[in-house]
């Protein structure tokens, strides 16, 4: 409740300015090592296709930031936007297009399309491209088809009807070796605690169907501009889901931010995360979390 409250009382005022939560972030460009704001990031999307937002999902002042970033990019760039979010799965697309339609409640919406428990830090963004009538991307495999990699392996996918393998990438998919293996082994604790590569695939599952899903709509969208939210981790360093998207459409430009949230937003460590993103995002942790 209090994160709610914060947001309903802010969001207001960061509409009518982007630096009213200036003491609480910081946006850096890790190319020019230097602050910058998001209309800067806005304009850098002239030469790019899809921006990458790695969010923390529980940052208040992220999700505001969100907003703001997609209410300016779509300004800039009217008719030619498009939104993705790993918040919802492939096969509630149609779920999702019925809502931005104007077609069926919200609740049916929320319900149907087996929205996150926080919705509400999203729910800005979406009443924005149903008001604006920008496309949605429903981008994330189905939690199905991810709890049966994590038991039979990707493998398994195969022996699923047609009309399942519709939700899903080109099948066999490709598990991402190299430095993305490395850093999730380091962030689940060791090969011991993986218990096998069925999580790891199940990763993988995430991250192809998410870059397989920006790259089917801009085949048929040519020349939009995409912003793509996700967890950190699925496109940190421009690996995960933003390297699976590559595999898919090579030709498409893309850009990254790495969003943290740390007491040091003021003085970044660039030795740390510089390579992390095109942009750091560095938000106040003594700020409302949001569950």
């Amino acid at each position: 409740m209090r994160s709610l409250i914060f947001l309903l009382l802010i969001l207001p005022l960061f509409a009518r300015s982007q630096d009213s939560l200036s003491v609480h972030y910081k946006i850096y460009s890790t190319a020019l090592k230097k602050q910058v704001t998001v209309a800067d990031i806005a304009n850098d999307m002239t030469n790019a296709d899809v921006l990458f937002f790695g969010e923390e999902h529980n940052d208040s002042v992220a999700h505001v930031l969100e907003y703001n970033l997609f209410k300016v990019i779509s300004q800039k760039y009217p008719g030619k936007t498009a939104l993705s979010m790993e918040m919802f799965e492939t096969d509630c697309q149609n779920t999702l297009n019925e809502y931005l339609e104007g077609f069926i409640r919200e609740k049916n919406f929320v319900n149907e399309a087996r929205a996150w428990p926080n919705y509400k830090d999203y729910r800005p963004l979406i009443e924005w491209a149903k008001a604006n009538n920008i496309a949605v991307i429903a981008a994330n495999a189905s939690a199905r088809y991810v709890n049966m990699t994590n038991r039979l392996g990707l493998s398994s996918l195969v022996k699923l009807k047609a009309t399942s393998k519709a939700w899903l990438p080109p099948l066999p998919i490709d598990t991402a070796a190299g430095a993305y293996y490395d850093k999730f082994l380091q962030i689940m604790g060791g090969h011991a605690a993986m218990g096998g590569m069925q999580l790891y695939q199940a990763q993988n599952l995430w991250d192809a169907t998410m870059g397989w899903s920006i790259a089917r709509f801009a085949k048929v969208n040519k020349g939009y501009k995409i912003l793509q939210i996700n967890g950190g981790f699925h496109s940190e360093e421009k690996l995960g889901a933003a390297a699976q998207l590559k595999k898919y459409a090579a030709k498409l430009k893309v850009l990254n931010i790495a969003l943290y949230s740390d007491e040091n937003f003021t003085d970044p460590d660039w030795n740390k995360l510089s390579k992390n993103g095109d942009y750091l995002i560095i938000t106040d942790p003594k700020m409302p979390r949001s569950y």
